[in-house]
């Protein structure tokens, strides 16, 4: 996951640190959890740059479960005096240091196989983590804190409007257990926005659309990566459903530096949508632009639906183009087109 090494995941820290706010940084404290996860170790690493670069007083807390994971991931990192770790399940608190400015709360399940197999866990890691997240702020006095939620809070959504901002919700079966997620994440928001109302905790939310670059892991199971492996090994796209389903989508570079702009600049126990507009597509365009930009692995789009596609966890079949205005005002914009992404996420995988 995520070696330093990785020329496109270099290019991107360096981006990333390059947007970021220093300025505010300088001799705080900030902790990350989920560590060791796709955005939750490019943050890390981010902030490490920053550091190695201006010399702010910069300390990063690395919150992970695994310490062999950490140790591996942030290997590059391990001599810096500006990184710290903190292991544990999201649900315990370990010992932490008493002065923690920002927190970047990354920590979430995040695989649809998962959300229906363990739907029980994917709730507990949603409530009682992001419990736990807020009383350390709350406890800590934290400057300013970041959950991270998902454009899945809105559901399917009903009516007939182009885009989906943040006062748009539509419907979640909540007794289905793939719901888990979904709700748990709307619990999770709702939970953010009671501590900023009712102990004053400084917490704003990012919703984000799907997200991928430089650092996916070669074997991730969900259907962009999927796609980029077809086009690194030449095998044709195969798809389980119609691929009707429209979503936007964020690159990895893109949505860290939105993470710190809601973080800086958000309003407390606000939402915003992070997406980048330009990219909303259907699963099967997206299909169709993959074997399209990667046309010397010459594969195609097939559709073949199995009969038991609920095992698979797919969510039903909707229109959600995220609208990212909000976020937008605050003044961010992306930089890399869908186009660009699958060409960075392949030349990422294919340096692992």
């Amino acid at each position: 996951m995520g070696n330093i090494e990785n020329s496109v995941l270099k290019e991107d820290i360096g981006i990333i640190a390059y947007s970021i706010d220093f300025e505010k940084l300088c001799n705080k404290t900030v902790l990350v959890t989920g560590a060791t996860g796709l955005l939750g170790s490019l943050a890390v690493k981010s902030l490490l740059t920053v550091e190695a670069q201006k010399h702010i007083g910069l300390k990063v807390i690395a919150w992970a479960r695994s310490p062999e994971k950490a140790n591996a991931v942030f290997a590059q990192y391990a001599k810096t005096g500006a990184l710290a770790f903190a292991f544990g399940d999201i649900t315990e608190t370990p010992a932490l240091a008493k002065k923690i400015d920002y927190i970047i709360h990354t920590a979430s399940a995040t695989s649809s196989k998962y959300f229906v197999s363990n739907p029980v866990e994917t709730i507990g890691t949603a409530l009682k983590g992001t419990e736990n997240v807020l009383e350390i702020a709350k406890s800590r006095q934290a400057e300013s804190v970041l959950y991270l939620s998902s454009l899945e809070v809105y559901g399917t959504p009903g009516g007939k409007a182009d885009t989906v901002s943040e006062d748009d919700y539509g419907y979640i079966d909540p007794l289905s257990p793939r719901s888990s997620y979904s709700e748990g994440k709307r619990m999770a928001e709702c939970l953010c926005a009671s501590y900023a109302a009712e102990y004053g905790v400084n917490v704003k939310i990012a919703r984000l659309a799907q997200t991928f670059g430089a650092g996916v892991e070669y074997n991730d199971g969900r259907v962009f990566a999927e796609f980029a492996r077809c086009a690194i090994e030449k095998k044709d796209i195969v798809l389980h459903t119609p691929g009707n389903t429209v979503r936007s989508y964020c690159y990895t570079a893109d949505a860290i530096s939105a993470l710190f702009t809601i973080l800086f600049k958000g309003e407390k126990g606000r939402a915003y949508n992070v997406a980048n507009r330009a990219t909303a597509c259907s699963i099967k365009e997206m299909a169709q632009l993959v074997a399209d930009t990667f046309k010397d692995s010459e594969i195609g789009v097939k559709i073949e639906i199995p009969e038991n596609i609920a095992s698979f966890g797919y969510n039903p079949e909707m229109v959600i183009k995220i609208d990212p205005t909000c976020l937008e005002q605050l003044g961010w914009q992306p930089k890399f087109s869908l186009k660009d992404m699958y060409e960075r996420t392949v030349r990422s995988m294919t340096e692992c």
